[in-house]
């Protein structure tokens, strides 16, 4: 039998019928989005977050809490009741800030109680509309010297790993400026005050469609449908670059020590939201896929993650600003 099946099977005992499902959210849930509003955590919270109001027939507030790259607003939920009402959107970065500041409050392994993956979406390269920067090609002779600077959503981030990615995949780097969320970055990136960003496709194809972004390339295996003329950065003809993709992977976690049957009861409720259409429709809109996973397949795919971007985080000596 399929978990989800199962799930569902459970879930009908212990709850009975639909209304009675609704009513055992009898307390509001908040979602912790630990970056500020406009970039890809808050987008993601805010879309599972009205749907998740209809699905529990609760009301679920997003609070944005930023700071040291998300352990701020992270450390609250791992410090709050394991009840499920208090949850976090969480990216890859969940794993790798810790091991960058070295005295996070929490231990990620610990503090947390996976409980589905949300949606995956690429990174894309974007410049200002009159930057002289044309191609992937031309970007990466820039970061031949260091002294190019890039934006990103802070130290630890998908977006600063994907730029250190890029740089050890093609022997260059960059002055990196790391900002406090997304959105500050892309006000600055359009402003002209940054000659350049890299952020989740879903975050900057808003202003990439409105003409105040120009995007370069993007690191999905294939181009994506809403930007079609947009290439991948395996198409740029760049040595060390042929096989390079990239993602961002976000997730949904409550505080440790959650009692299973909570875990197999907001599961349930996520895999009616991410399976919902209009769901499916708004993140594929911004060049996401949406799916639900299991609590341990969420565990495994953090896990994988850890074992990829510590050792670089280590080799490449990254520290808080």
């Amino acid at each position: 039998m399929r978990l989800v099946a199962v799930i569902g099977a459970l879930a009908g005992l212990a709850l009975g019928s639909g209304t009675a499902f609704a009513q055992a959210f009898d307390k509001p849930i908040k979602i912790m989005a630990p970056y500020a509003p406009g970039g890809n955590i808050d987008v993601t919270a805010r879309i599972i977050a009205d749907k998740l109001r209809e699905v529990t027939g609760t009301t679920v507030i997003v609070e944005n809490k930023a700071g040291a790259s998300g352990m701020i607003g992270s450390d609250i939920v791992a410090r709050s009741a394991p009840d499920g009402t208090s949850l976090l959107v969480s990216a890859n970065s969940l794993v790798a800030v810790p091991a960058i500041y070295g005295n996070a409050p929490y231990d990620w392994r610990t503090a947390f109680t996976p409980i589905t993956h949300i949606q995956r979406v690429p990174a894309v390269l974007v410049v200002p509309p009159s930057s002289p920067i044309k191609t992937l090609a031309d970007f990466i002779a820039l970061g031949k010297d260091g002294k190019f600077t890039v934006a990103d959503s802070g130290v630890g981030t998908t977006n600063h790993l994907a730029i250190e990615l890029i740089g050890e995949a093609t022997n260059t780097k960059y002055t990196l400026v790391h900002y406090k969320g997304s959105g500050a970055a892309m006000i600055d990136v359009m402003a002209g005050q940054v000659p350049a960003q890299v952020d989740q496709l879903n975050a900057a194809i808003g202003n990439i469609k409105s003409g105040k972004l120009r995007a370069i390339a993007v690191t999905s295996d294939k181009r994506v449908p809403q930007l079609p003329d947009v290439p991948t950065f395996k198409e740029s003809g760049v040595k060390g670059l042929e096989n390079f993709t990239f993602a961002t992977f976000t997730g949904l976690f409550g505080p440790a020590k959650m009692p299973p049957e909570v875990v197999a009861k907001i599961n349930e409720a996520m895999v009616k939201v991410l399976k919902d259409p209009a769901v499916v429709r708004r993140f594929a809109d911004l060049t996401a896929e949406a799916y639900p996973t299991t609590p341990q397949e969420t565990a495994a795919m953090f896990d994988a993650e850890d074992k990829m971007v510590v050792p670089l985080i280590k080799k490449l000596q990254i520290k808080p600003e």
